[in-house]
């Protein structure tokens, strides 16, 4: 099973970035996918969640409005897209897959956001 993002960089406060997360070894339209984020010094927190088929997302309450989550399970690709980026947003984003008990990790992906 391999989880691999990309996507992340450096912008500036205001800016956007859009985050990939590509599935492979798993049958990806059973799995309910997450991004979560780590940043220094704090807990890893949960971002935003898609169910399976897409219907449902939820996002943590910092970033409703400004970050969308998304999937293409024909693409086994699950998406993030930040707008409107903060500072706070500054973390490393990891991407997950879980299906009942079973839960994979990607290795994760930098996002930097300057003032």
């Amino acid at each position: 099973v391999q989880l691999v993002e990309s996507g992340g960089g450096s912008v500036q406060a205001g800016g956007s970035l859009r985050l990939s997360c590509v599935a492979s070894g798993i049958t990806f339209g059973l799995y309910t996918m997450r991004w979560y984020r780590l940043a220094p010094g704090n807990a890893r927190e949960l971002v935003a969640s898609i169910t399976n088929g897409g219907g449902t997302t939820d996002y943590t309450d910092s970033v409703k409005g400004r970050f969308t989550i998304s999937r293409d399970n024909a693409r086994n690709t699950v998406y993030l897209q930040m707008n409107s980026l903060k500072p706070e947003d500054t973390a490393i984003y990891y991407c997950s897959a879980m299906f009942s008990q079973l839960v994979y990790w990607g290795q994760g992906t930098q996002v930097t956001v300057s003032s």
